[in-house]
C-alpha cells in the first residue's frame, strides 16, 4: 500500500456508511437532473414555452454546461478535499434546483438549470474517487455497483415529482427536491471524513496529476481507452434510445403519455434497482475469479440487451414492445458499477476523478447532445415518407449500436491485466485473490 490506511476509516461499518451516503447523493443528483422531464407539461403551460425551448432546458443546456465544468472540477477534485467538494456541489445544485421552482421566465429557468448542471459536474467524479479510497481495488466493482443504485432510485424520485405537482403545483416539486439536498450537504460534511488518497492501493501514487498528465497516461492504457469508448457508445445506445421512448410509445403504439411514463418508471425503478442489486452480488463473486470477468460480464449483458432493444423498436404489438422494454431497460443499468470500477482501477489514485470526468464528458455528449438531435433530425426527414411512424424508423438503426459497445468491453478484457499493473494494481496471474 502507498500509505498506511487509517483503521478508523477502513472498518466495515464506516465503509458502508460512506458508501450509502454517497449513493444517496448520487440519487439526488439524478432526481434533480431529470425532474424537468416529469414537469414538462405544467411548466410549458405556466411559462408559455414552446417544445423547442423546453427541449433545450431538459437536455442540451444542462449537458453543455455539465461537460464544460466537469473536467476542471475533476482536476480540482484530484488535488483537494473530495468530501468538502461533494458537499459544496450538492449544496449548489440543490439551491439551484430550488431556484428552478422560483423562476418566472424562460431565461430565469435557463440560468437555474445551468447552475444545476455546473453543481452536478462536481458530484460524481469525486464521489467515485472517494469510494475507491474506502474499498480496495478488488472490491471496487462491488462497491460502485452499490453506488450505482442511486441512478434507479433517483429516477424513481424524479418521477414522483408528478404527484407533488398535482397536489401543490410544479414549483413545490422543485422545492421538495432542492431543500433536503442543502440539509444533506451539511450532514455529509459533519459525518464523512476525507481518507488518505491512494491508501488502499498497491503502488505509490503520483502526488499530483494535471489533466494533461491524465491524457498522456490515457494514451498508454488501451484498456482505459476501450472502457471510455465502450461507456460512450453504451450511453449513446441505451440512454439515447430511452430519451425518445415515451414519445415512441405514444406515436407508434397509441399509448397515453401518462400510461407510457408510468410503465417506464416501473421499469427504471423496480427493474433497474433489481438488476443493480443483482449486479452487486455478481461483482462480489467475480472478485474471487479472473479480473477479466468484469468486462466479460458487461459485454455479455450489453449483447443480450441489444436483442430486446431491437425487438422493442420494431414490434407492432404493444404487448411485445413493452415486454421487450422490461428486459432492455433494467439490463441497461448493469454496466454502471463495473464501468466506474474499471476506470478507477485503470488509473493511479491521483487521476481518478479526472478519468471519471472524461467518461462523463464523452458519455453525456453522446447521450444528451448527439442522440436526441440526430434522432429528432432523422425523424423529421423521414416524416414525409413514414408519417407518424417516422420516429420508429429513426430509432431502429440506433437499437443495433449495443453490439458495438459490447465489442469495446471485450477489447478491455484483452488489455486488462497489463492495464491494472500499469495503474499500480498488479494481478498475480489473473485471479482476484
Amino acid at each position: 500500500m502507498s500509505a498506511a490506511a487509517d483503521p478508523q476509516l477502513t472498518t466495515l461499518s464506516r465503509r458502508w456508511y460512506v458508501l450509502i451516503v454517497l449513493t444517496l447523493v448520487y440519487a439526488l443528483s439524478i432526481a434533480d437532473r431529470y425532474v424537468m422531464s416529469t414537469l414538462i407539461e405544467p411548466i410549458k403551460a405556466d411559462l408559455h414555452l414552446s417544445d423547442t425551448a423546453i427541449g433545450f432546458l431538459t437536455g442540451v443546456a444542462l449537458a453543455l454546461f455539465y461537460v464544460t465544468a466537469g473536467l476542471p472540477l475533476a482536476a480540482l477534485a484530484d488535488r483537494t478535499n473530495r468530501r468538502t467538494m461533494i458537499a459544496c456541489a450538492l449544496g449548489v445544485w440543490s439551491v439551484m434546483t430550488s431556484c428552478c421552482g422560483a423562476a418566472q421566465s424562460f431565461s430565469q429557468l435557463l440560468l437555474a438549470r445551468i447552475g444545476v448542471g455546473v453543481g452536478e459536474a462536481g458530484g460524481t467524479p469525486p464521489s467515485t474517487s472517494l469510494v475507491s479510497d474506502y474499498f480496495p481495488w478488488r472490491r471496487r466493482a462491488f462497491a460502485l455497483s452499490v453506488y450505482s443504485v442511486g441512478a434507479s432510485l433517483g429516477s424513481m424520485l424524479g418521477s414522483s415529482a408528478g404527484y407533488a405537482s398535482d397536489a401543490w403545483g410544479w414549483r413545490a416539486a422543485f422545492y421538495l427536491l432542492g431543500i433536503p439536498g442543502v440539509v444533506f450537504a451539511v450532514v455529509l460534511v459533519a459525518t464523512v471524513r476525507e481518507p488518505q488518497r491512494g491508501q488502499l492501493d498497491a503502488a505509490t501514487p503520483i502526488v499530483r496529476a494535471s489533466l494533461a498528465d491524465t491524457l498522456r497516461f490515457l494514451r498508454t492504457q488501451p484498456a482505459l481507452v476501450h472502457t471510455l469508448a465502450g461507456a460512450s457508445v453504451y450511453t449513446l445506445w441505451a440512454w439515447g434510445l430511452m430519451w425518445w421512448t415515451p414519445s415512441y410509445l405514444v406515436r407508434s403504439h397509441g399509448m397515453a403519455l401518462g400510461d407510457a411514463g408510468g410503465a417506464l418508471s416501473l421499469m427504471h425503478g423496480i427493474g433497474g434497482t433489481a438488476v443493480l442489486l443483482l449486479t452487486m452480488v455478481v461483482m462480489g463473486r467475480l472478485a474471487k475469479f479472473d479480473a477479466r470477468a468484469v468486462p466479460w460480464f458487461v459485454a455479455a449483458v450489453i449483447a443480450v440487451a441489444t436483442v430486446p432493444s431491437i425487438i422493442a423498436y420494431t414490434a407492432t404489438s404493444t404487448r411485445v414492445a413493452l415486454a421487450a422494454f422490461w428486459i432492455f431497460i433494467p439490463l441497461s443499468y448493469a454496466p454502471f458499477g463495473p464501468t466506474f470500477a474499471l476506470i478507477q482501477n485503470l488509473v493511479p489514485s491521483s487521476m481518478r476523478a479526472q478519468a471519471v470526468a472524461l467518461m462523463l464528458f464523452f458519455s453525456n455528449i453522446a447521450n444528451l447532445v448527439i442522440a436526441p438531435q440526430v434522432v429528432g433530425f432523422a425523424s423529421d426527414q423521414l416524416s414525409a415518407r413514414y408519417g407518424v411512424e417516422s420516429l420508429r424508423h429513426a430509432l431502429m438503426p440506433l437499437a443495433w449500436v449495443g453490439s458495438w459497445a459490447a465489442l469495446h468491453y471485450l477489447w478491455v478484457a484483452k488489455h486488462l491485466t497489463a492495464g491494472l499493473a500499469r495503474a499500480g494494481n498488479p494481478v498475480v496471474g489473473t485471479a482476484l485473490r
